[in-house]
């Protein structure tokens, strides 16, 4: 088996190496591809140094999947390019994810959509994936009528050089900037581009993403997005408002049971979800867990998971495995 990561430079990139690692997916081949720039530079995995090729150079050498995390504009080009070499694309960028006939996955939830004729997947966005994970349960049990999200996005969101902002704002340094205005010790209410309903594009992904993983065209959803001085870890406000009357404790019971999601729910004893505690970890963490006393049927909720992780490269990695193991093993 031969797998590609193109993109393999970029934050996610490298994460999603190690994961591979971490999960012990070892191809006989891994092909690490990223642009021009990149191309001879040397990626560490499994204790052995591989040669970054060019996108061209990996696609020439058919693998049976990649996994692209390099941008919307490469994916369109080439994802196809490659489904054509019948390889299984796992897309990381926006290029896909509201095509009808593309799946958008997120593994604990629908990855049973995919078959061996699906040769592109989309992953969702990060703020999406660790979301929809949280509210899975509620939607199977009880079915979801709204929400009513804010996010407090990491700078690792944006890439390298929002990340490369934040520390040389921190440490006082003129440098590359990511964003308009400062970033450390500032919040900013701007997350993608604003678009002409005064939303942004970060903030109609959660709308719209949201909608086709948990297959409900029906849902009530309005975001806002902030991003925030933190390295690593988005975290979310979430008003829900279910379909039937729920008891919390059950609500906790649904939660705790669900795989990839943790509940840290003890506020008296200062434990509930924190991106600080999140980051370098694959799971959601969901706390704060509280009626929402002025509208029936609704209860409030504060999710946390790391978005380079299970927000991105875990994601995908999910997806790769299960591909391995139900298709192409098969």
């Amino acid at each position: 088996m031969k797998i590609a990561v193109v993109g393999a430079t970029g934050l996610v990139g490298r994460v999603i190496l190690k994961v591979l690692e971490e999960r012990n997916i070892m191809p006989d081949e891994l092909l690490v591809a990223a642009s021009a720039a990149s191309v001879g530079k040397e990626l560490n995995f499994k204790g052995k140094s591989l040669k970054v090729t060019s996108v061209d150079d990996a696609l020439a050498r058919k693998p049976d999947l990649a996994i692209f995390s390099a941008g919307a504009d490469v994916s369109r080009t080439y994802a196809p390019r490659f489904a054509d070499k019948g390889c299984f694309v796992i897309d990381n960028s926006s290029a896909w994810r509201m095509i009808d006939d593309v799946p958008l996955v997120v593994p604990e939830i629908n990855a049973h959509i995919i078959n061996a004729d699906t040769k592109i997947i989309s992953n969702p966005n990060c703020s999406t994936i660790q979301m929809v994970l949280a509210l899975w349960p509620l939607k199977r049990n009880y079915g979801i009528e709204r929400l009513v999200i804010s996010t407090y996005q990491s700078v690792t969101g944006s890439g390298k050089k929002a990340l490369e902002q934040l520390m040389n704002e921190r440490e006082g340094k003129h440098g590359r900037r990511a964003y308009p205005h400062r970033i450390d010790l500032n919040l900013l209410p701007h997350g993608g581009e604003f678009l002409k309903n005064g939303y942004t594009t970060e903030e109609m992904k959660l709308v719209n993403e949201t909608r086709k993983i948990l297959d409900d065209s029906e849902i009530k959803i309005t975001a806002t997005v902030v991003r925030v001085p933190v390295k690593g870890g988005h975290s979310e406000s979430i008003n829900v408002r279910l379909k039937k009357e729920f008891n919390l404790k059950d609500i906790r019971r649904l939660i705790r049971n669900t795989p990839g999601v943790e509940l840290h729910d003890e506020p008296w004893d200062n434990i509930y979800p924190m991106p600080y505690y999140a980051e370098g970890n694959d799971k959601v963490f969901v706390g704060r867990l509280r009626v929402d006393e002025s509208e029936p049927n609704s209860l409030n909720m504060w999710v946390v998971s790391d978005n380079l992780r299970k927000g991105a490269a875990t994601n995908a990695v999910q997806i790769a495995a299960y591909i391995i193991d139900n298709i192409i093993s098969k």
